[in-house]
């Protein structure tokens, strides 16, 4: 069954770059195409490098705490294995419930710290995408592109890469 749905989705790719192929001769007009690679824009581009700023700028000092959090624990661990054979029963026992608390603690820590990260680094790549999204469209209009293709291309040639041309809309320099 799996075999045939991506024998299906073969068919209507190669059905489709055949009508696009006889495009032009059909209408009797040249079909101006280009191709951008979103991925590359979105790594490359300068919202791009803002955007982890203002992310660690946000959950820097929390990490910061965590990794404090983990220096205790290992700070109390180290003291337990050292003064094993000296503390008192009591006293040992005090400190593994500590050292318990703690790792609890840690753990449940992480645990918001990573999703409330997930989330805002989503709603960062979800806000950067309308960006590039517009850019791309904008681009488009002001170069009188008919078509402009990102995901599923096997192959784009230089004349229709226009990738380079985004980033430079989104205000990247140009490579010396």
């Amino acid at each position: 069954m799996r075999k045939e749905v991506v024998r299906l989705d073969l068919k209507k790719l190669i059905l489709g770059l055949a009508m696009l192929a006889t495009w032009p001769a059909a209408f009797g007009a040249d079909v101006k195409i280009g191709y951008v690679n979103a991925v590359k824009v979105i790594e490359e581009a300068p919202q791009a490098a803002a955007a982890l700023k203002k992310l660690e700028a946000e959950f820097g000092p929390r990490d910061r705490k965590l990794v404090e959090l983990q220096g205790r624990i290992k700070h109390i661990e180290e003291d337990l294995q050292k003064n094993a054979l000296v503390v008192k029963d009591t006293e040992r026992r005090a400190r593994e419930q500590e050292l318990n608390s703690l790792k609890r603690d840690l753990r449940r820590a992480t645990q918001e710290f990573r999703e409330d990260y997930n989330l805002r680094r989503n709603e960062e790549l979800a806000s950067l995408q309308k960006l590039v999204q517009r850019a791309i469209a904008e681009l488009a209009k002001q170069e009188a592109y008919d078509l402009v293709l990102n995901e599923g291309v096997l192959y784009a040639g230089p004349r229709t890469d226009i990738t380079e041309k985004v980033l430079r809309k989104l205000g990247k320099k140009a490579a010396p």
